[in-house]
C-alpha cells in the first residue's frame, strides 16, 4: 500500500514497521503523513528512508520532538534520534523536507529575539559554534535563506533537533519557541546541514 503525494511524488520514498529491526506491518510513503494511527499502526518502531529527507515528530500533527532522517535504516527508535540525549520511545508524525539542498545552503544566527545582537553566517556544518567563535551557547532567532538544517541542543549534534527549513515561517524563525512544538530553551550549541 503506497500513499502518493500530488506534488512531489516520487522524490520521496519512505518504508515505515510497527515493529523494531523492520519486522510486523509495514507502509510505504511518498509523502507528509500526519498521524500514522490513520493507516492502522500505534506507532512507527523501525523505518527505512530510501530517497529525500524526512523530519518526524513524537506525536501526531506534527508535534513534539523532533528528528531528522536522512537515507539510510533506522533498526529501532533510538535510532530516530542519533545522538540525542532523551530517550525516545516513538515516532507518530512525519513530512519530507522539501527545500533540502547540501550544497546550497545558508542561514544567519542571532544572539537575540528578532534578529537583534551579535549575527553570524552559516553555509557548512558546525560540530560546535562556540569553536566557530560564536560568543554564547544560545541562539536568540535565526534567517534560514537556503535549504535546510537541523540544530542540535549541544555540542557534536546531541540533543534535541530543531529542523530549521527555508520554506517554513518564510524562512524566519523570530524567537526560540517557533524552532519546534517542544523548544523549552534557546541553546544550540551544534548545527550542520541537511542531506537529500
Amino acid at each position: 500500500m503506497t500513499h502518493q503525494c500530488t506534488k512531489f511524488s516520487g522524490h520521496w520514498k519512505m518504508i515505515v514497521f510497527d515493529e523494531e529491526c523492520f519486522q510486523g506491518r509495514r507502509h510505504e510513503f511518498t509523502s507528509e503523513c500526519s498521524n500514522v494511527m490513520e493507516f492502522g499502526f500505534e506507532s512507527v518502531r523501525s523505518l527505512r528512508v530510501e530517497s529525500g529527507a524526512w523530519v518526524g515528530y513524537e506525536h501526531a500533527a506534527y508535534q513534539g520532538q523532533q528528528f531528522v532522517l536522512e537515507r539510510g535504516d533506522y533498526p529501532q527508535c533510538d535510532a530516530f534520534g542519533g545522538s540525542n540525549a532523551y530517550h525516545v520511545e516513538r515516532l507518530t508524525s512525519f513530512r519530507p523536507i522539501s527545500c533540502a539542498n547540501h550544497r546550497e545552503c545558508r542561514m544567519t544566527i542571532f544572539e537575540k529575539e528578532n534578529f537583534l545582537g551579535c549575527k553570524g553566517e552559516i553555509s557548512d556544518d558546525y560540530p560546535s559554534l562556540q569553536a566557530m567563535g560564536w560568543g554564547n551557547n544560545e541562539v536568540g532567532s535565526l534567517r534560514v535563506h537556503a535549504g535546510a538544517f537541523v540544530c542540535y541542543q549541544y555540542p557534536g549534534y546531541r540533543g534535541y533537533q530543531y529542523i530549521m527549513e527555508c520554506d517554513r515561517h518564510c524562512g524566519d524563525y523570530k524567537h526560540f519557541r517557533e524552532f519546534g512544538s517542544h523548544s523549552q530553551t534557546p541553546q544550540i550549541q551544534s548545527i550542520r546541514r541537511i542531506q537529500q
